[in-house]
């Protein structure tokens, strides 16, 4: 029995069938493999900006100013661009097709920044690379989404999240490792071999895609390692409670006149800039500004941040997928990154502080695949409406989720956190802050809307049972007044 409570406790809930036991262990080796595989080389390859900034690229192209600000400003532009096309893409091209395809283009344009001589030439492929790379994160979460039950999605989804931060890990490791043997190599720095790698390590994995990668359950999926009796289980296993619609215009009055669409994006918005700290490096570049810390030392150092938000994300997806509550996941990151700003915002704190306030700032990373979760079990109910908030493959109104953060994205850095305000970001600790409490307040909103429409439901179907019993109980009347007569 106590097996049985930490099995369910760490893996979710436990198989009722054989079947189903067989089903969850090929879902997890071939489908969650890829979407864990493709992630981190997602992140690796956007990652990588980051540490070749602070490990030569920024002399060798003459940055200056607010130029590295910029790379990321542009690459998420060409995001923001690339997640409409690609969701139309994926309408017409599977999934299994598409993304592996996405990832051969930006592990191309990986090889390509090995190249440039400027800074200039940097901007176009990073745009290009943010429209290839548009097409993984939302997608992977709907294909989660299709294939397992809300008790096993929050592992799931924080085991995809961590790969991500485990590229964004590996890639200040890789970097500093690269700089210290590979510096100069055949005339070229260190920084560039950064990029070469990178794209030999993407390429390989996409590969492995195009063999393993699934559509969803309701489709005809062709893959080799599910039967026939999967297949048709994998459908009926998440369709008992599922409300399916023909596709129509009372598509957009539904997703339109709820609250989930409008409630989950707002929520992704504003929680998403909790983790400023780590896609800005900001303690990669206080490191390098304050100029007592080698190169090596300035890659390895913020990794610490990253490894802290892999530990927050793999421990409360395990607790919030046991106990269904999302929310106090999100209260626990802002307590944790309101903390770290205040210790950073007090700049006459010793350096150990600032150090453990940048680790502590991890924990932002936690909120991610929580969200994506929540947002799951929200629209669970209705397949399409889940497919317009979580930027399906199917819908026509094919807005992301994402969409609205990095919409933000495009800006916030620029304002909050410009590298020339290093190595205090003064301003940003004071953003971080404020951004807190609206995640907080966004997040009880939430909470109680969501409460709401199961209350309603619970209400509506005590209705439609006492309907069923006064029906059932009428023709016994009826033969009680006949024989009375």
């Amino acid at each position: 029995m106590r097996w049985q409570f930490v099995r369910e406790f760490l893996w979710g809930e436990i198989p009722s069938s054989k079947l189903e036991r067989r089903l969850l262990f090929k879902l997890d080796w071939f489908i969650l493999s890829y979407c864990c595989l493709m992630y981190f080389t997602n992140y690796l390859d956007r990652a990588n900006v980051n540490n070749a900034y602070v490990s030569g690229m920024k002399e060798d192209l003459n940055m200056q100013g607010n130029d590295f600000n910029k790379i990321n400003t542009i690459f998420t532009c060409g995001y923001i661009v690339g997640m409409i096309p690609n969701n139309l893409m994926l309408q017409v091209v599977p999934p299994r097709l598409w993304f592996p395809l996405m990832q051969i283009v930006w592990g191309v344009l990986t090889f390509c920044s090995s190249s440039v001589h400027n800074v200039q030439q940097l901007y176009a492929i990073r745009f290009f690379q943010g429209i290839s790379e548009a097409s993984t994160f939302v997608g992977t979460h709907y294909i989660l989404g299709s294939w397992y039950k809300p008790g096993e999605l929050g592992k799931r989804s924080g085991i995809f999240t961590s790969s991500g931060l485990a590229g964004t890990l590996f890639s200040g490791v890789l970097q500093a490792a690269v700089y210290q043997h590979l510096q100069g190599v055949s005339g070229r720095s260190g920084w560039r071999w950064l990029f070469i790698i990178d794209g030999i390590i993407t390429l390989p994995i996409a590969f492995y895609g195009f063999l393993v990668f699934p559509d969803v359950p309701s489709s005809t999926t062709k893959v080799f390692y599910l039967n026939e009796e999967e297949r048709a289980f994998s459908q009926d296993r998440l369709d008992s409670d599922v409300v399916h619609h023909s596709l129509s215009w009372n598509l957009a009055k539904r997703v339109l006149t709820r609250w989930r669409w409008y409630g989950c994006s707002l929520l992704f918005a504003v929680s998403g800039e909790t983790e400023s700290f780590g896609s800005n490096n900001l303690m990669g570049q206080w490191l390098s500004a304050i100029g007592s810390y080698t190169v090596e030392q300035v890659d390895y150092y913020p990794s610490g941040v990253t490894a802290f938000g892999i530990a927050s994300t793999l421990v409360c997806a395990t607790w919030t997928d046991y106990t269904r509550a999302r929310w106090p996941v999100l209260v626990y990151m802002c307590f944790c990154c309101t903390v770290a700003a205040i210790c950073i915002l007090v700049w006459s704190s010793p350096t150990g502080l600032k150090f453990f306030a940048y680790y502590l700032a991890g924990a932002a990373y936690s909120g991610q695949a929580t969200t994506f979760a929540w947002a799951n079990q929200i629209c669970a109910d209705d397949y399409q409406e889940r497919a317009i908030v979580l930027a399906s493959m199917k819908a026509l109104l094919s807005w992301k989720i994402s969409m609205w953060n990095n919409a933000v994205n495009a800006w916030w850095p620029l304002l909050f956190y410009p590298a020339t305000d290093a190595p205090r970001f003064k301003k940003g600790m004071i953003a971080m802050i404020c951004t807190c409490a609206a995640t907080l307040g966004v997040t009880w909103l939430v909470w109680y809307l969501e409460r709401r429409d199961k209350r309603l439901a619970a209400r509506e179907a005590m209705m439609h049972g006492e309907q069923l019993r006064e029906q059932s109980a009428s023709p016994v009347e009826q033969d009680k007044e006949i024989k009375s007569d």
